[in-house]
């Protein structure tokens, strides 16, 4: 059997932790000039891809839509009670240029960082924004036809979707960047793929960010497929997304595409050549906290569910800490992270920390770790190291009931994970009562109780009996338990 290996992303606020470094050191400072251990860190936790989110250069214009915009500045001030003008430096999603800020240092201070990454083992990853750009890119004035036009009717008609701004051919109504649910980010331009020369030149973007590192993450990736750009607005074009990857991987045949995708298009992403795609559904599935459509979630082939990337929080999604009470966090970490595909963890959830940040924020509040969570993470991390959870078979467990009437079974998903020499259990009740189930038919070994407990539950320890023909689980409400068996 083939191998695949299931790596560990950690993505990290750039502006964010910068911003406390240079306060911390009372100086400006690079990316560069942050302390070896961080790197070190990440190395040794088991990480094998970093994320620096936001080092592309913004420009004024976002930044002055984000310190006016009415709409989001409750989300600020809840994010932080001391907020000021000088904390809201606009969204990292509004680019003006793929160059390093200078804040952080430039892009030699970027090369020096990626040279550090890749000493120890780990690969660096980047944003790449193909929908939209920044209100103040270059293009604007360059290259206006690059972009979705509007008449003078549509702005008075649907103010929050258009904007007149001043180009080379005069003043001109853009479109402000959208997905066909919502309206417009008023602090970008919607580029129209339509126009060849618009995908020459993203395409021609994306091999200079290739340069720069070892893969991407694509904002909102599935806003430039053909049916959906047709949908918004309402403009047929030619895919995108295969060409692009295609220019990638002649050039840089490792690099790594992880594509942001809702709506149930991650098979149709993948199938265009990305190497990993969000699984929303999963998450929203455990944040409901019922186990059956967790577990009919994770029926699904390997060929779709090993270029998923599972995560509990990201810089879109609330806080994981927040969201699921402490027991209920632990159970949802332990079924998203030790399924197959790409581990996908979040700078502050580690500490359990409870305040989301907002991309357009600079500055985040300080906040203490939480012990038992940190705990948590730091042997759930050192479990994933083990190299059947890396390059292992996986394969989802059938559950039984342990007597007629206790349907409590239903509620609890059960993996098994198996190497060469060693078989992995991963076990969990993922319901607010106790339960009881049982796997029959399973190979178990002539010393069945020679267990080696890697993760458990607490205060409560679940239940396992094993014996020559059934193992027995009696766990209470998000008990889980990931034990080890010999061959």
């Amino acid at each position: 059997m083939a191998t695949v290996d299931y790596p560990s992303l950690y993505q990290i606020n750039t502006r964010v932790r910068h911003r406390r470094f240079c306060r911390d050191r009372r100086r400006a400072a690079g990316i560069d000039d942050w302390p070896d251990s961080e790197w070190q860190g990440m190395a040794e936790q088991g990480f094998d891809w970093l994320w620096l989110l936001g080092v592309w250069q913004t420009g004024h214009a976002g930044a002055q839509v984000s310190r006016s915009h009415e709409p989001w500045q409750q989300g600020f001030q809840a994010s932080l009670a001391d907020l000021s003008e000088d904390d809201i430096c606009g969204s990292c999603f509004a680019v003006t240029a793929y160059r390093t800020l200078e804040c952080l240092g430039g892009d030699k201070a970027l090369a020096s960082v990626r040279k550090k990454l890749n000493e120890r083992g780990l690969k660096l990853m980047l944003d790449f924004v193909p929908n939209h750009t920044a209100l103040d890119h270059p293009w604007v004035r360059e290259h206006p036809e690059f972009y979705i036009q509007g008449s003078k009717e549509d702005l008075a008609r649907e103010p929050q979707n258009y904007i007149e701004l001043e180009s080379s051919q005069g003043r001109q109504v853009f479109a402000y960047g959208r997905d066909p649910y919502f309206d417009g980010w008023p602090d970008t331009l919607q580029l129209d793929y339509g126009n060849p020369r618009v995908q020459e030149s993203m395409i021609a973007e994306l091999l200079a960010i290739a340069e720069r590192c070892d893969g991407v993450r694509c904002d909102m990736a599935m806003l430039i497929l053909p049916d959906v750009f047709e949908r918004t607005w309402r403009k047929p074009i030619e895919p995108f997304w295969p060409k692009a990857i295609a220019a990638v991987r002649e050039r840089f045949p490792d690099f790594m595409l992880l594509a942001e995708v809702y709506w149930d298009l991650e098979w149709n992403l993948q199938q265009q050549g990305f190497d990993y795609t969000y699984d929303k559904r999963l998450y929203d599935r455990l944040r409901d906290r019922a186990a059956r459509p967790v577990r009919d979630h994770l029926v699904a082939s390997l060929d779709f569910q090993n270029k998923l990337a599972r995560f509990l929080e990201n810089h879109d999604e609330p806080r994981a800490a927040e969201t699921f009470p402490q027991d209920v966090h632990e159970a949802a970490a332990i079924v998203t992270f030790l399924s197959p595909g790409l581990r996908f963890l979040h700078d502050g959830q580690l500490t359990g920390n409870n305040v989301h940040i907002p991309i357009h924020l600079c500055r985040g509040p300080e906040e203490t770790a939480d012990r038992r969570l940190s705990e948590f993470y730091s042997g759930l991390l050192q479990t994933l190291q083990r190299p059947f959870f890396r390059s292992g078979e996986w394969t989802l467990g059938d559950c039984r009931p342990t007597e007629d009437g206790n349907e409590s079974w239903r509620n609890f998903i059960v993996y098994r994970w198996r190497s060469v020499d060693e078989t992995a259990w991963v076990v969990v009740n993922y319901a607010d009562q106790p339960g009881q189930c049982c796997l029959e038919g399973v190979p178990i070994p002539k010393i069945a109780n020679n267990t080696e407990v890697l993760l458990s539950s607490q205060p409560q320890k679940p239940a396992v009996e094993i014996n020559e023909e059934v193992i027995r689980f009696d766990f209470p409400a998000w008990g889980y338990r990931v034990f080890k068996l010999p061959d």
